[in-house]
């Protein structure tokens, strides 16, 4: 990845903050650095394990809490895993998730003309759908072996 994108990335998440009215904290900006910066879809217990070296004074439920108001509002995506813990990560453009059963490892993956497919009808009277996205589970290849 080259060396601009994640100070793009971190300064379209302050203008996203600024934008819905987010107070830009020490550790708010912490939460969202060390979560951009992850490539594995952290929790936010392992966040907070990563975080607690750099900020002693910082708290489980300040990074749970962090993470629900950044989600709240699109500023990062939390992944549906069907696993207890949540999982979360800072890349809200379109994608889908491919997840192991066995090491949980979680892979995003592009799928353009999924994205096109439209819902069936009688979704429609359901109400407003804000998001759809797939979720595909099974056995990685380094699981199997």
């Amino acid at each position: 990845m080259d060396q601009q994108r994640p100070q793009e990335q971190f300064s379209r998440f302050q203008a996203a903050c600024r934008r819905v009215g987010l107070k830009l904290t020490h550790q708010r900006m912490e939460v969202y650095r060390e979560l951009a910066a992850s490539t594995d879809h952290p929790s936010p217990e392992t966040l907070y394990q990563c975080l607690i070296r750099r900020i002693p004074t910082l708290s489980l439920d300040t990074v749970y809490r962090t993470l629900a108001t950044f989600a709240r509002h699109g500023l990062v995506h939390k992944v549906e895993t069907g696993e207890s813990q949540a999982r979360y990560e800072a890349i809200i453009e379109r994608h889908h998730h491919l997840i192991c059963r066995h090491c949980l490892e979680i892979i995003d993956f592009r799928w353009p003309s999924m994205d096109e497919v439209a819902l069936p009808e009688e979704l429609g009277t359901w109400g407003q759908i804000e998001n759809k996205n797939v979720v595909a589970s099974g056995v990685c290849a380094k699981c199997m072996k």
